[in-house]
This record gives structure tokens, C-alpha cells and sequence, in this order.
């Protein structure tokens, strides 16, 4: 059975990445009293969702992010890998939701076709400060790898570069 947890509101909620440039873990955290949840997820779901969430907070009354920290502690127990991201916005509370679930690979999901999928799942409500300084960890988290290749972006290797612009 999968993990299923929903924090109304979460003492932290950060990214960071464990590992050298190259072969980095990236990981979501939330916190709420002792409980801690990690969830391993890619370098460019953490981009896509820093990207989301300043759409919306574009739309939103400023907030101060100084007051945050967006980092995280010491991944412990990794409850999954992440798979597909919901995200909203509640005027009534003033609080981002975002509503993280399980990766479920191909093999699993036909073991299990005709019942339903028991993947993990999270779901955090943020405030408007938590999600600027996520945004804001998370450009630093993702920037902190290596060096884009000036003609196709692509990932600059110390040991080298095939670029598929330079014949």
C-alpha cells in the first residue's frame, strides 16, 4: 500500500539535490511536526514546478520569502519517486496546494490493470512565503549543476561534450 498523506499546513517544505554534479538525487521535502516525507523526483520536475508556482504567485499579492527557508535536511526515508504533480490555488485560504503522486512504471500498472493503482501520495497546502522561497531554492538547487553547452544546452561533461550542433 502506498503512502497517503495531506499536510493542511506544513512547518517546511524545500528541495534540495544529494550528490556531485552529474549523478545528483534531487528530493522534495515536507515537514510537519516530526513528521518528515521525502520524495525523490528529477531535475526538471523541480524546474517545472518552480516555474508553476511563480505563474501563479505573478497573480497573487506579494509576500515576503526572507522569512522562509526552502532547504532541507538530510533526505531519511525516501517515501517515492515522484510521478505526476497536481497544483492549485485556494482563495479561501490563501494557500498553494500541490499534490504530489507515486511514479508507477509500466510493468506495475499492467500487474494491476482493471483495479485501481495504490500509488503514494502527498499533498501540501503552502503559503504564498513557502512557495517564493521554494522558487527561489530551487533555482539555486537546479543552476548548481553543470554548465549548459553554449550551442545546445546540453549538459557540459568534464570528460567532454558531444555536441549534436558541432559536426
Amino acid at each position: 500500500m502506498g503512502v497517503f498523506y495531506e499536510f493542511d499546513e506544513v512547518d517546511g517544505f524545500g528541495v534540495g539535490a544529494v550528490g556531485e554534479p552529474g549523478s545528483r538525487v534531487f528530493y522534495l521535502q515536507a515537514r510537519q511536526g516530526s513528521l518528515q516525507l521525502d520524495i525523490k523526483c528529477e531535475k526538471q520536475q523541480v524546474a517545472a514546478i518552480a516555474q508553476y508556482l511563480r505563474r501563479v504567485l505573478n497573480d497573487l499579492p506579494s509576500a515576503d520569502p526572507t522569512a522562509v527557508e526552502a532547504g532541507i535536511s538530510q533526505p531519511v526515508d525516501v517515501a517515492f519517486v515522484l510521478g505526476p504533480v497536481g497544483l492549485g490555488y485556494s482563495r479561501e485560504h490563501d494557500r498553494l496546494m500541490l499534490q504530489f503522486d507515486e511514479l508507477i512504471d509500466d510493468e506495475d500498472a499492467a500487474e494491476t490493470a482493471g483495479e485501481s493503482l495504490d500509488r503514494g501520495h502527498l499533498r501540501v497546502f503552502i503559503s504564498r512565503e513557502q512557495a517564493h522561497a521554494f522558487c527561489a531554492r530551487a533555482d539555486e538547487v537546479v543552476a548548481a549543476g553543470r554548465p549548459p553547452c553554449p550551442w545546445c544546452d546540453g549538459p557540459l561533461d568534464p570528460a567532454g561534450h558531444a555536441c549534436p550542433r558541432m559536426n
